[in-house]
């Protein structure tokens, strides 16, 4: 039963997800024919895409004419830049205060009133050592976003020009076997030439 729901939730979700096309085969020759006539591959198209990705993030979206990807680009890299310099700024603060105690000076933040640190060295080191990694963490996811944003403007130029033929079709089939009263699933996959 349980491989039933499964099959049928995986059956349901590809069905959504594919095209299903048809066509009448008379108007399938004209209309192939003026497809192939006016259809024109750019070969540089994703090069193009991705080499104004790199210079400018989100140029590339904006190239494929995918104007709703530029902000998801802006907030993934600005969230990177963001978290890499809050971690600097921390990692700078610790390390200033580290710095004044080893010059023998009591006056730094993380020293509370009196002779009695609020931290003490160990856990100034432990400090700076950890926001040093999330830092380099930071820097790195956000090189990785940056590459990403390059990646996916070549990717979805390539995908512009995908020529989709109508003679190709996927469609969901299902056969009610009347006798035992169940229905049988199955995808047919249907190819004209």
């Amino acid at each position: 039963m349980i491989n039933k729901q499964y099959f049928f939730l995986i059956f349901i979700t590809y069905s959504c997800f594919s095209v299903a096309q048809t066509s009448e085969e008379s108007n399938s020759v004209k209309k192939e024919e003026k497809r192939t006539s006016s259809y024109k591959l750019d070969p540089l198209a994703p090069a193009r895409a991705a080499f104004y990705s790199a210079i400018v993030p989100g140029l590339g979206q904006a190239r494929n004419k995918k104007y709703w990807k530029i902000p998801i680009v802006y907030a993934a890299i600005g969230t990177g830049a963001y978290f890499y310099f809050d971690n600097n700024k921390v990692y700078k603060r610790y390390r200033n205060a580290y710095k004044k105690r080893l010059a023998g000076f009591t006056d730094d933040e993380f020293y509370g009133p009196g002779n009695t640190p609020i931290l003490s060295d160990q856990a100034l080191i432990r400090a700076q050592q950890t926001l040093r990694r999330n830092k380099e963490l930071s820097l790195l996811i956000t090189i990785g976003l940056y590459a990403l944003n390059i990646l996916e403007a070549n990717v979805d130029a390539h995908l512009l020009q995908y020529n989709v033929d109508t003679n190709l079709a996927v469609k969901p089939y299902i056969d009610f076997d009347t006798p035992n009263n169940s229905a049988q699933l199955g995808l047919s996959l249907n190819i004209n030439f």
